[in-house]
């Protein structure tokens, strides 16, 4: 039986094994903490499973989703049911998580913004982030300078992080099937980077900035 998505959640669910099998060769995590965001029905959850890790904890803001990756993988996994606007990732998991998410369209610059200007410049919570993005919006987030696309989000992005491309995904990749293409990016942390005593001022002046450019 098919999970009805929701759109008001954003919800298209990951289903090509390829795209799949690329995700999983990003990072070794056997023995290593991971956060799973947006599991879905789990068709990642499964195969991360398969490697091992120390810990696997899941963001799922869905009751339903939950609920049935609960019955799924039982303790295999610690869900958190909850909306990840409201999540302190900090209070996560002691070690550096290795995340994964397939984010909802609506709300991922939102995500990505509120994980980059909460950074502790001291200690960061994660040791890499491997994130599927609207190709429009992951294109606007590796910008360069003197692009058309390069924008508040581009500053915002490269500014603790080193970004990659790793591949465009197909509509046909997803249930039910988006209107638009995709982009996996994979972060990292920088070990230098321009120290604000205050990150909110960051994303004032970009919001004025590229608004009057």
């Amino acid at each position: 039986m098919k999970i009805q998505a929701k759109k008001s959640l954003g919800q298209n669910f990951l289903i090509d094994k390829n795209v799949i099998d690329q995700i999983l060769n990003l990072e070794e995590v056997k023995d290593k903490s991971i956060l799973e965001v947006g599991p879905g029905t789990g068709n990642l959850t499964i195969n991360l499973l398969k490697k091992k890790p120390k810990e696997f904890f899941v963001i799922e803001k869905d009751n339903y989703l939950a609920t049935l990756l609960k019955k799924k993988f039982n303790k295999e996994i610690k869900i958190i049911n909850d909306d990840i606007l409201k999540i302190d990732e900090n209070k996560i998991c002691n070690d550096k998580l290795i995340v994964f998410g397939n984010l909802p369209y609506n709300i991922s610059t939102e995500i990505l913004c509120k994980w980059i200007l909460n950074l502790d410049n001291k200690k960061i919570w994660f040791s890499s982030l491997i994130l599927m993005f609207q190709k429009e919006v992951a294109d606007r987030i590796i910008s360069k300078y003197n692009n058309s696309n390069y924008g508040r989000l581009s500053v915002i992005s490269n500014w603790k992080l080193n970004i990659k491309k790793v591949i465009d995904v197909k509509p046909n990749c997803f249930y039910p099937k988006p209107k638009i293409e995709s982009t996996l990016l994979f972060f990292s942390p920088k070990k230098n980077f321009l120290k604000l005593q205050n990150s909110k001022n960051l994303e004032k002046i970009t919001r004025i900035f590229f608004k009057h450019r």
